[in-house]
């Protein structure tokens, strides 16, 4: 008896020696990334390379199903780990063995593979599912939006749940397959490049595939009837944009609008440098929203955007956000100034080169628009809070705290920074901590000052730097 325990004994020591020491110390991946504004979004302890997703759209019933193949690289030993999705999970397999999966909370999908993934593994996690997207809602919403021929999924902070798993936050960029199956005679609209389109018995399968990181909000799908365009910039980025037939008055100003995007890509490289992605472009779906956003080189905008006329000042918004924001993504939510100032700025260098007011006379007309006790001036750019993360005074404050710092710094360092900062961070993340250190070292000034009364103080900033007054 005693020689069999000893005998097991060493078996079990034997067993123990062979586990990685990074599995045998491994515990469950954290059920958020860290951010301050959104504690719950994203999840630790595994990063994303890439996600291969195979889907099967009907839009007539609005069903969606789908396979997610998943390839990560755990950041640590885990025994179990979340993915943020909302729809229906029928089965998943971790390196082809089948994990048990569980729900939590709103949006988490909990995965205990059969083995635990030691620290630095490369794994890949298969994800099959279904459900109808619009009947789905996610802290009292839904970020898709079933249209008369279809479904679009795009919004912000998240939209990714309802149409495939993720870790979903900024900080976990990954590259993209995406194969759309639809209803021979509809469309599938993605990111990137069409590599293929196919029809076989009463149905056309399109492959998209975005080969630069993208975030998971800038992942954007479309199904439905579209007019498609195609054209070129100046340095041969193919432009792909579509148009739902039934738009109505809209058409004419979206398409008037839309079709200048290669013109104003051209136009923002001047001021930010080359064009980040394979492709360009945007879509006009017929949806009843009224925002835009900026999917990741195809862009999304709401028939509304256009309803009082054309509007190339939102596509050159838009567009912007293809550097500040897509290129170079925020690290957390709080940065959100870093998209929407500077995509907002970008809309005032386009009024100049159309021949209307100057990014100088359209930020003092901002500042003087708004006394000291409005409300506008409480909204801190830097650090809005999740409640008006999406305030107008980010935009608007935001893009004259950006012509108050060309103002303080000069043209000379201005410009240069506005091209450095996608350069550096090229394909990644950045926070406005960093921003205001590389204005410091591009300008030689210390502009701690500058940046917290213009990004960090809840009140009107005591005066505007100097500049030809409005006429």
């Amino acid at each position: 008896m005693r020689k069999r325990l000893i005998a097991s004994a060493a078996t079990a020591l034997g067993l123990l020696l062979a586990i990685p020491a990074s599995a045998a110390d491994a515990g469950p991946g954290a059920p958020g990334i860290g951010d301050p504004y959104y504690p719950t979004y994203g999840n630790g302890g595994y990063d994303v390379a890439h996600y291969d997703l195979g889907l099967n759209y009907q839009p007539a019933t609005d069903t969606l199903k789908g396979t997610a193949v998943i390839t990560a690289t755990a950041t640590q030993g885990l025994t179990s780990f979340d993915l943020d999705f909302a729809l229906t999970v029928s089965k998943v397999t971790v390196d082809g063995r089948p994990a048990h999966f569980a729900t939590s909370g709103e949006q988490e999908l909990v995965v205990t593979p059969a083995r635990a993934l030691p620290r630095g593994h490369r794994f890949t996690v298969t994800v099959t599912y279904s459900g109808v997207p619009s009947t789905v809602q996610r802290y009292g919403f839904t970020s898709w939006q079933h249209t008369p021929d279809g479904g679009v999924a795009a919004n912000e902070p998240e939209s990714a749940w309802w149409w495939f798993p993720s870790n979903d936050h900024p900080l976990d960029k990954a590259t993209y397959d995406v194969t759309v199956q639809v209803p021979s005679g509809d469309q599938a609209i993605s990111n990137g490049l069409l590599l293929s389109q196919r029809t076989a018995a009463g149905w056309t399968t399109y492959h998209w595939r975005e080969s630069e990181p993208q975030a998971t909000y800038l992942a954007t799908l479309a199904v439905g009837h579209f007019d498609i365009t195609h054209s070129r910039t100046r340095t041969g980025i193919p432009v792909i944009n579509a148009y739902s037939p039934d738009l109505g008055a809209n058409e004419a100003n979206a398409k008037a609008s839309v079709e200048r995007t290669a013109e104003i890509v051209d136009f923002l490289s001047g001021y930010f440098g080359p064009y980040p992605f394979e492709s360009a472009g945007g879509y006009v779906p017929n949806v009843p929203s009224h925002f835009s956003l900026e999917e990741q080189t195809r862009v999304f905008y709401s028939p509304a955007t256009f309803s009082k006329g054309v509007n190339t000042s939102v596509v050159a918004h838009e567009l912007a956000h293809q550097w500040y924001g897509d290129d170079v993504s925020l690290e957390r939510w709080s940065d959100i100034w870093l998209n929407e100032g500077f995509a907002s700025y970008a809309q005032y260098l386009w009024s100049e080169h159309e021949g209307q007011g100057t990014p100088q006379e359209l930020a003092r007309q901002t500042y003087d628009a708004h006394p000291a006790d409005d409300p506008f001036w409480t909204v801190k750019p830097g650090d809005p809070g999740p409640d008006k993360q999406f305030d107008d005074a980010v935009y608007d404050r935001g893009a004259v705290a950006i012509q108050a710092l060309r103002d303080t710094i000069g043209d000379h360092a201005f410009l240069t920074l506005l091209k450095a900062w996608p350069a550096q961070h090229r394909y990644g993340n950045g926070t406005i901590a960093d921003f205001q250190k590389l204005a410091e070292r591009l300008s030689g000034q210390d502009l701690s000052g500058f940046f917290r009364t213009w990004l960090y103080t809840a009140a009107k900033p005591a005066s505007f730097p100097a500049g030809p007054a409005v006429r």
